[in-house]
């Protein structure tokens, strides 16, 4: 009798399993059906540009209407509303600003909740504060809908050569799912843990990045001061131990590389603004986990300066800019 007892219990473990499995194939198998795109700015535009490169049918939409035309040339269906797309669409990604932009453009009165499906899958790739994103998830479950978090690393420049870095949060039996889209737009697509941790992972790697490019700013300027060539301190330093993504990759110094913002007037790349705001969802959670971030507090105040000092709209690497600039004070 027990032995009979097990065997029903595998059996029935077994038609759970693959129900499940067949869940996941059926989303899988809809491969091209056509994906909803919520934010066409500088980083979303270039997003949905290789989903339309990769064969996926596009329905976006933007605040701005000027942002949807290159897009549409492409082929894209416009519409007006976020909930009008997740009335045509169940798989939709959001690229947007800051945590309100999120809320509005989900719960707000014209928000893809309004009509989503249910089973729909809704991937935000904004860097917002994880509370937000978890609140997010909490309303999509009740209208049956699945949530994932999905910031990004890599800039404009990946953006646009489908180069991204995906930090994931959300259920691991839907990352394959997720996985599907974004690797039409990342190199890398990583499984971070449950909802909220892949903005975790985002906020961490941002902190990093700030300290990291004032240093090197500070670093480059020092050595400019002393007399030493720009683009030969920067080569030394590439081949020590001081070397970062902020000196070999992304140099402040104008002259010293081509093709980043600093060789055009600090010009597109990554806003002040933004990272000032990335900073301080830092703050927010260091505080809310009385975490010691001395670095990463002085880095915000830093780039917060910057904001009220006319580099809001440069890109972050005008901290060199801004330093030189403060010692002929």
């Amino acid at each position: 009798m027990a032995a009979l007892l097990r065997g029903s219990r595998c059996l029935v473990r077994k038609c759970h399993n693959h129900v499940s499995a067949v869940q996941v194939s059926i989303r899988s198998m809809a491969s091209k059906t056509q994906v909803g795109f919520i934010g066409l700015g500088n980083m979303g535009n270039p997003m949905a540009k290789n989903l339309i490169k990769h064969g996926y049918p596009v329905i976006a939409s933007d605040v701005f209407p000027e942002s949807c035309k290159e897009l549409q040339e492409l082929g894209a269906q416009i519409l007006d509303s976020p909930a009008d797309v997740a009335d045509k669409a169940d798989r939709i990604i959001t690229m947007l600003p800051s945590s309100p932009n999120v809320v509005d453009v989900y719960t707000g009165p014209n928000g893809i909740l309004k009509k989503v499906k249910k089973g729909s899958l809704l991937i935000d790739s904004s860097t917002i504060d994880p509370a937000v994103s978890k609140e997010m998830a909490v309303a999509a479950e009740k209208l049956g809908a699945v949530f994932m978090d999905a910031p990004v690393s890599g800039g404009v420049g990946a953006a646009t050569s489908g180069k991204l870095t995906f930090m994931v949060g959300g259920p691991e039996e839907e990352f394959n799912a997720a996985k599907e889209l974004l690797s039409c737009m990342g190199a890398n697509v990583v499984y971070c843990g449950q909802v909220g941790t892949g903005q975790a992972a985002k906020i961490c790697n941002n902190m990093l990045l700030a300290i990291g490019m004032i240093g090197t700013a500070e670093t480059m300027n020092l050595g400019i001061r002393l007399g030493l060539d720009p683009k030969l301190l920067s080569k030394i330093l590439n081949m020590s131990s001081g070397r970062c993504w902020s000196s070999d990759t992304y140099n402040p110094v104008p002259g010293v590389m081509e093709g980043v913002p600093s060789a055009n007037n600090y010009q597109g790349g990554f806003g002040t603004t933004l990272m000032a705001k990335d900073l301080g969802l830092a703050q927010n959670t260091a505080t809310n986990t009385k975490t010691p971030v001395p670095l990463g507090s002085l880095a915000h105040q830093i780039y917060r300066m910057m904001c009220a000092r006319g580099y809001a709209s440069k890109d972050f690497s005008s901290v060199f800019q801004f330093l030189r600039e403060e010692e002929g004070q």
